[in-house]
């Protein structure tokens, strides 16, 4: 039987058996590539001594092709849940140094029920991947703990933010899970995403590639767009992930925390008052207004390097969490494309979903042109970016900077779609389209015949601009509320958020509507 000195000793044991995870040697080899162990990541992300772990005594249970011999510290990944920067949270971290931290059945259910818990506690769930892919020789039971793994991500989403770290390889039906959580970071040189290697597509395409283009982080972060995070680090990665859930709620049913940021309320920020170009045809960068206008000038922004011509960030006014939606001018004219369209519709719905409340900051000629757009489907990419801004319930802001021409002006959320409060600099032209080009279709014939066109086309752009390519004709029928100082756009966000932060807005019930995809 053993006495209880006896019990507690062979715990101990165990525990630190665990503790070591692949061995000596493979941790090693695992740090020589710049890696942290899976549980050096979850003490790096957790505050000090809060972590506590599930599962540490869980093991396989296959006895094919010799596997009852084989012996997988935790299973390959390391469970648990703790506090980070005083907050809840609860993760998982696979163990690349224990047989490649592959997924069976039992290393499934250990991060099932970490999702399970992190549900039903309301709190957000964390993912460092960092595996070979599923367990062969466990077969389907394997392919099983995935789809189970699916499911939760899926009944998960909307309820508790989810995070993905990518910290290793992850592919094939591994990919999918982090595909559905609400955010991807990577790691620079170190983190790989693909559904087929470099050496299935040479034998089956015959093309050449190496992992890091075919699945590196700055491939999906500029490419692709799967990833919203490239890293320098794993401790880089996960500090930022530290920053990421500082603009969050711990669930849905929650608002997120109030930080006091010292920044006064009511500062002014003159150099918005010369930040727009005489020459409409010049740009700006719109990362300098939003720099002006939100606490301190800082901002966390996912998706940096993709879809450069539209921004999306999270940032504070007087303390609140907003998610910004900002058209950039210095990027393709800050025009409407495809990327553009599922970068931002994406991040409503994440905002809407949280309680985040949403400022769009308006300044885009129209969508892009092109034949590549229209069979890429601007239109069903384009339909998303309005089914978002209408289906959102949280409060809603606006401030049209410059350009807001046709359907472009409709999508970037005007008060057709719900805009709750929605303001116009005096620099601003709300207008079907350019002057420009209205004048060379409604004058067409009268340019024309003009003894002189070129005259009578510079006279007639000029009577259009100033009949409509400015805020005062939106505002006589309402669409605008006010027109304001850039100047003073901070002082009256701030006085619009604090209005409408108890704002209630029920949709009409409905399991759920059919989104353009």
């Amino acid at each position: 039987m053993g006495s209880v000195a006896d019990k507690i000793k062979e715990l101990k044991a165990l525990k630190q058996k665990a503790m070591e995870m692949g061995g000596v040697k493979n941790v090693a080899s695992h740090k020589e590539k710049g890696k942290l162990t899976a549980r050096e990541r979850l003490d790096l992300f957790f505050d000090s001594g809060t972590f506590r772990e599930v599962d540490m005594f869980v093991r396989h249970r296959c006895v094919n092709f010799g596997m009852e011999s084989v012996e997988i510290p935790s299973d390959g990944v390391i469970t648990g849940y703790g506090y980070v920067n005083g907050r809840p949270a609860f993760a998982f971290a696979q163990d690349f140094t224990s047989r490649a931290g592959t997924l069976g059945e039992m290393h499934a259910k250990k991060i099932c029920k970490v999702m399970d818990m992190a549900k039903n506690a309301g709190a957000p769930l964390i993912g460092f991947n960092d595996s070979g892919g599923a367990r062969i020789q466990e077969g389907v039971d394997a392919l099983s703990g995935y789809g189970e793994i699916f499911y939760r991500n899926s009944i998960c989403s909307g309820v508790i933010p989810q995070i993905s770290a990518i910290m290793g390889p992850t592919a094939g039906g591994a990919v999918y899970s982090p595909a559905m959580t609400d955010w991807i970071f990577m790691v620079k040189h170190t983190s790989h995403m693909f559904i087929t290697g470099p050496e299935v597509i040479k034998s089956v395409t015959g093309e050449e590639i190496t992992f890091e283009d075919l699945g590196g982080a700055m491939t999906h972060n500029e490419k692709s767009g799967v990833a919203h995070f490239a890293c320098e680090s794993d401790a880089g990665a996960i500090s930022r992930i530290k920053d990421l859930l500082s603009y969050l709620p711990l669930n849905n049913m929650e608002d997120p925390p109030i930080i006091q940021t010292g920044d006064d309320p009511k500062r002014t920020a003159p150099n918005l008052d010369v930040i727009i170009p005489d020459d409409p045809n010049r740009s700006y960068d719109v990362k300098e207004v939003i720099r002006s206008i939100v606490d301190n000038g800082q901002f966390f922004e996912p998706h940096e390097y993709f879809a450069k011509n539209i921004i999306v960030c999270f940032a504070r006014l007087n303390g609140r969490s907003i998610g910004i939606i900002a058209n950039q001018p210095a990027f393709l004219a800050g025009c409407l494309d495809i990327d553009a369209a599922d970068k931002a519709t994406r991040f409503i719905r994440f905002c809407d979903a949280f309680n985040i409340p949403i400022l769009t900051l308006a300044d885009v000629p129209g969508y892009m042109p092109g034949s590549n757009q229209e069979w890429g489907g601007i239109i069903r990419h384009g339909a998303k970016l309005l089914w978002c801004y209408s289906e959102a319930t949280v409060p809603k802001l606006l401030v049209i900077l410059r350009k807001d021409y046709g359907g472009a002006y409709i999508a970037m959320s005007s008060k057709h779609l719900g805009a709750d409060i929605a303001f116009a600099w005096p620099t601003a032209e709300i207008a079907v389209m350019g002057a420009e080009g209205a004048a060379n279709i409604i004058h067409r014939s009268e340019i024309k015949a003009a003894a002189d066109p070129a005259s009578k086309r510079k006279e007639k752009i000029e009577e259009y601009r100033n009949l409509f390519s400015n805020p005062y004709c939106a505002g006589t029928r309402g669409y605008i509320d006010d027109v304001i100082l850039p100047s003073e756009t901070r002082p009256r966000l701030i006085e619009a958020l604090e209005i409408m932060a108890n704002k209630r807005q029920i949709l009409p019930p409905k399991k759920h509507g059919n989104i353009p995809t």
